[in-house]
């Protein structure tokens, strides 16, 4: 029999009604004669209540495994009344607290990395003829405490034991019908993918797009797990998310992404001096704080430079307050913030072989009238910081120009 792990977030489990269309939905996968292993995030909008309980208690200080201890409580409801309703089909199923079901992480409560997966139980469940439900998001640390893998980690959950499991693919069932070539919010004519390579759904994962969290795409393409991203509420074929050698033919652009989550920073007339970089972005390093973009002009002395970058708008007071404290060993006359930027980006493994992307963007833009602020590009992405304003007439603009329109 073929196995496949399915994943459900917490909007696809979010009540009672949902968990039951969840329990009908994994009954005729295994009807159709599929093995199936799941795994599930809390019902939706719980595991913020969880945070704001501990939140509340205004502790100054706290042992951060007593948070993963709360925090992770609400995927054990979820895989118990999943196990229950699918009983009540008639399908026998057992549910598996992450710990249960082999998940050893690092000790780095709420945001945990998977170390290893000894699924053992979960094989023995699976052959008895078992449904396998799994809660998500949730391990045990080297010191046997329960532990977190932070935001989205559900999905990181389902492809590692995908991997475990050897299973044939990883089904992750969310809110949307699978990956389309930008936001369908905002460009109405945006279309479905059938496939999309690893690669580019890491890019688009890491630059703003929403449906596919960046760990477990890295998970799958590092151990080869086939995902395919489906609506738990429609049933219609999805995007799957394979290596580049299972596309056929692929495009010169897939899709147009974009973040608001940005800030720019400029550090004005910093010493032009050797390590001047280093005593900036050390401090923000230090304090696990993500740089992005970065752009250094040089002053017509050369004496001194402007250096700009970007961070993501909630570590933007963290930064300038660093900053501000260093003032003194990196030498600056002042810090000019802004948090009205948007990030817009274009990816496509096809700029590997095709010259002219930048151009087009570049020119699509000024077309428009947008200054670009700053850029950063990869092997297949390039991506420009704008004014929020032109948010979305950026990525419906781009949308055009590289024919991604539906027709």
């Amino acid at each position: 029999m073929t196995l496949v792990v399915q994943k459900y977030g917490g909007t696809s489990v979010g009540d009672l009604d949902r968990i039951r269309n969840v329990a009908k939905r994994v009954k005729a996968a295994r009807e159709s004669g599929l093995k199936i292993a799941v795994v599930l995030s809390a019902m939706a909008g719980t595991t913020n209540k969880l945070v704001d309980w501990v939140m509340s208690l205004d502790a100054a200080s706290f042992d951060e495994a007593e948070y993963d201890q709360v925090v992770a409580t609400g995927e054990q409801i979820t895989i118990g009344l999943l196990a229950i309703a699918l009983q009540t089909l008639g399908v026998p199923a057992q549910s598996f607290l992450g710990w249960q079901a082999g998940f050893r992480t690092s000790a780095d409560h709420s945001k945990a990395r998977i170390l290893e997966v000894d699924a053992t139980a979960v094989k023995q469940c699976l052959d008895e003829g078992k449904v396998a439900i799994v809660a998500g998001f949730q391990g045990i640390s080297p010191q046997g405490r329960i532990t977190t893998l932070g935001r989205g980690g559900s999905d990181t959950s389902g492809v590692a034991l995908a991997a475990a499991l050897g299973a044939a693919r990883c089904d992750i069932f969310t809110d949307v019908d699978g990956v389309y070539t930008t936001d369908p919010r905002i460009v109405a004519k945006a279309r479905k993918l059938d496939r999309i390579t690893y690669e580019e759904m890491l890019e688009m994962a890491s630059v703003g797009a929403k449906v596919l969290q960046t760990r477990s795409v890295a998970l799958a393409m590092q151990h080869g797990v086939r995902i395919q991203v489906l609506s738990s509420f429609d049933d219609k074929p999805g995007t799957l998310v394979v290596d580049e050698d299972e596309i056929l033919e692929t495009q010169i652009v897939s899709g147009i992404a974009y973040s608001r989550e940005e800030a720019r920073l400029t550090v004005v007339a910093v010493n032009d001096r050797p390590g001047v970089a280093a005593s900036i972005f050390e401090p923000l390093a230090e304090a696990n704080i993500n740089v992005d973009m970065i752009v250094q002009s040089v002053s017509r002395d050369g004496k001194s430079a402007a250096l700009t970058f970007t961070v993501t708008r909630s570590d933007l007071p963290r930064a300038l307050n660093l900053l501000e404290l260093a003032k003194e060993d990196i030498g600056f006359d002042r810090i000019v913030a802004d948090s009205n930027v948007a990030k817009i980006s274009v990816i496509g493994v096809g700029m590997r072989t095709h010259a002219g992307t930048a151009r087009t963007m570049f020119r699509t833009l000024a077309e428009k009238g947008i200054n670009i602020q700053a850029i950063s590009t990869s092997e297949i992405k390039v991506s420009v910081l704008v004014a929020e304003d032109y948010t979305e007439l950026a990525v419906r603009a781009l949308h055009s120009a590289y024919g991604l329109d539906a027709a």
